[in-house]
């Protein structure tokens, strides 16, 4: 007797104590996250192969109103930008995040978006809730949830029939072996043959088992965050909750593999495993809960959503709550953009530029190093931020609802055996046919052309840019090619610079933006400020006097 109560008392010491323990690290990460609330995340490594998988894996990116392309994203370091913005609890939030920087979807989708976001920027409390849940599914196993949306889903084998006789035949022989213990002997055979079955049905469960686990737990937050009544109340319909939890036994009935992760669980594994080996129990329900969640993909995918859109929508409150220069954009239908005080966010100290352009585009010159495609990069991030977060790094931002695409960084193809020039023409022929898009675009180039020789690049490069100025669209060009200027100033295209001062043998930029053109050059100056010896120098400056001046 003496002995049980030990028992009994070890083990609720042993409870409290835990419970104390679990208290006390959850007020603990409760502070951790009201501290860090506004912040940028420290020392977070991102794996962007899993973090666009949704993106790249789902279907509804072909309904939306314009896609960020692979090139356009590494023109403009969307993996940097996604890197200085996330505050995402969860790898769902990721996930969703990075395919909301990717997918720009229309003005009342966006305005939806920001009704959320405005929830949790009033409730700060809330938002903490709400981590602490979303933290749940931080693991990086909740990654794989997205397979059950998006990936194939594997074909019922043609020899079930078989398995389901096995069984029948193992329940039979085990009732008559009470009364008949000769029956008992059959079960050798059928184990046998069970175990052959089971195990090489094993590694089709363990693909699904991270992202069965993650459903499981991804079920549980759900319902904790809906019971909020103002998220409930943005969201129209949650039924996809009741149609998951239908199949919530099998769910967790796969998942359980994975989570015998202590030696009480343990000690009944092998003999869990031994009943589901000999009556087929893991192989008929795996492909029972694949067939449920073929039917429920939807709604796996619309809980997927939800907790991806309550953990954006958290992040960008915390966003908006820093200590960064951030304000609402408005958009027009009028070719206006005006912009003030815009700056690049992954910049220090960004010196911030104003401009306003009305049915007018942009030729930027400018002095090497002096800031010209950073300008323009700043531009299109912060339009894209605008459509797809309703934030942007500026104190006012007022320009159309813009698709969006460039040339920038380009490079030779050496696996296409492509070169420098043919590969920009095939970029630049992207923005040809985009050109025709009867919806505003903003097209973004640097150094059109400079793979080919000057003559060409200026002809080739004035008639593309004319081409790609129609009245609904805007163009923001960056060159050296002062040529340029003479040429597009009767399309439409108004004239800015960025230009530098020397001041005690040094050069010194200001990147403030000028209007007119670049009436100063620094090439042959920056080359003297490198002591590159003075023959050198004098030919450069002759030369330059005698043809170009």
């Amino acid at each position: 007797m003496n002995y049980f109560l030990g028992i009994a008392f070890i083990l609720i010491v042993w409870f409290l104590i835990s419970n104390f323990l679990k208290k006390r690290r959850l007020k603990k990460f409760r502070a951790a996250l009201s501290n860090n609330w506004g912040k940028q995340k420290k020392k977070t490594y991102y794996n962007f192969f899993v973090i666009g998988k949704y993106f790249y894996n789902n279907s509804h990116k072909n309904k939306a109103y314009h896609i960020i392309s692979d090139k356009t994203a590494i023109d403009f370091d969307i993996d940097d930008i996604f890197k200085f913005i996330d505050r995402t609890s969860s790898k769902i939030g990721q996930q969703y995040l990075y395919y909301k920087l990717r997918t720009i979807n229309t003005i009342n989708e966006l305005l939806k978006f920001d009704e959320l976001t405005r929830i949790f920027k009033e409730n700060k409390e809330l938002s903490i809730s709400c981590q602490l849940e979303l933290a749940k599914l931080n693991n990086n196993n909740s990654y794989y949830l997205e397979e059950l949306i998006n990936d194939k889903q594997l074909d019922k084998p043609k020899h079930l029939w078989f398995i389901r006789s096995l069984t029948i035949i193992a329940i039979v022989s085990s009732i008559l072996a009470f009364i008949y213990p000769l029956f008992g002997l059959l079960l050798i055979p059928i184990l046998a043959i069970n175990m052959v079955y089971h195990y090489k049905n094993k590694h089709s469960v363990t693909y699904y088992l991270n992202g069965v686990n993650q459903l499981s737990r991804a079920l549980k937050v759900s319902k904790k965050l809906s019971s909020n009544a103002k998220i409930a109340s943005h969201f129209k319909d949650l039924t996809f909750i009741n149609r998951i939890q239908k199949i919530k036994f099998k769910t967790e009935f796969i998942a359980f593999e994975k989570n015998v992760s202590n030696e009480f669980l343990f000690a009944f594994w092998f003999l869990f495993e031994m009943i589901k080996i000999m009556f087929n129990v893991e192989y008929l329900m795996f492909y029972s809960f694949l067939n449920a969640i073929s039917k429920e993909r939807k709604s796996i995918e619309d809980l997927f959503l939800f907790i991806g859109k309550i953990d954006v929508a958290i992040s960008t409150a915390s966003l908006k709550s820093g200590n960064l220069k951030i304000c609402i954009p408005t958009f027009n239908e009028l070719n206006t953009l005006e912009v003030q005080k815009i700056y690049h966010p992954l910049i220090e100290q960004c010196i911030a530029n104003d401009v306003t352009l009305s049915n007018k585009s942009i030729l930027l010159t400018g002095s090497n190093m002096s800031g010209k495609t950073t300008f323009i990069r700043t531009i299109a991030v912060n339009s894209i931020l605008a459509q797809t977060l309703n934030i942007c790094f500026a104190n006012v931002y007022n320009a159309p609802f813009y698709k969006v695409y460039s040339s920038i960084r380009i490079t030779d193809d050496l696996l296409d055996n492509t070169s420098y020039y043919l590969q920009e023409v095939l970029t630049v022929k992207e923005l040809i046919e985009a050109s025709k898009d009867k919806m505003p675009c903003l097209f973004v180039l640097d150094e059109i052309f400079k793979g080919t020789n000057t003559i060409e690049r200026i002809s080739g490069g004035k008639a593309i840019l004319s081409f790609l100025n129609k009245v609904q669209h805007t163009v923001l060009v960056s060159t050296h090619d002062i040529e340029l200027t003479e040429l597009l100033q009767k399309n439409n295209y108004e004239l800015f610079h960025f230009s530098e001062q020397v001041e005690n043998n040094e050069l010194y930029f200001d990147h403030k933006l000028k209007k007119g053109k670049l009436k100063t050059r620094n090439a042959i100056k920056i080359l003297e400020l490198y002591n590159y010896p003075l023959e050198i120098i004098k030919e450069a400056k002759s030369i330059e006097n005698k043809h170009f001046s």
